[in-house]
């Protein structure tokens, strides 16, 4: 069983960076895909970011493309999610999600979640 757990979150201006964390525990993680996904109040959750196991492929939603990156250290369990300019919409609790065989923007293919990380942007 895996366990996760976000950390990096945050209040943050419009235009600025914020640099969030998924730490895993309690299993194997490096050779599974981990996704971001994020949900704003009163709206549906929704794919941000997806990263394969060797780091290699990556994909992201088209409101976060140019902006995001995400990347992984398997020696160390993390993968992160370096989200550069900052808009009022990103506003967010954002949640990472592990064990999917492959990338993956569809929430039901993860069968791991972290509880998740608040990310406010003020404009």
């Amino acid at each position: 069983q895996v366990q996760l757990v976000e950390s990096g979150g945050g209040l943050v201006q419009a235009g600025g960076s914020l640099r969030l964390s998924c730490a895993a525990s309690g299993g194997t993680f490096s050779d599974t895909a981990v996704g971001w996904f994020r949900q704003a109040p009163g709206k549906e959750r929704e794919f941000v970011a997806t990263i394969s196991w060797s780091g290699g492929v990556t994909y992201y939603a088209d409101s976060v493309k140019g902006r995001f990156t995400v990347s992984r250290d398997n020696a160390e369990n993390t993968v992160f999610l370096q989200m550069n300019d900052l808009q009022s919409e990103d506003t967010a609790v954002y949640c990472c999600a592990a064990g999917s065989r492959g990338t993956s923007v569809n929430a039901p293919r993860y069968p791991y979640w972290g509880r998740g990380t608040q990310v406010t942007v003020s404009s």
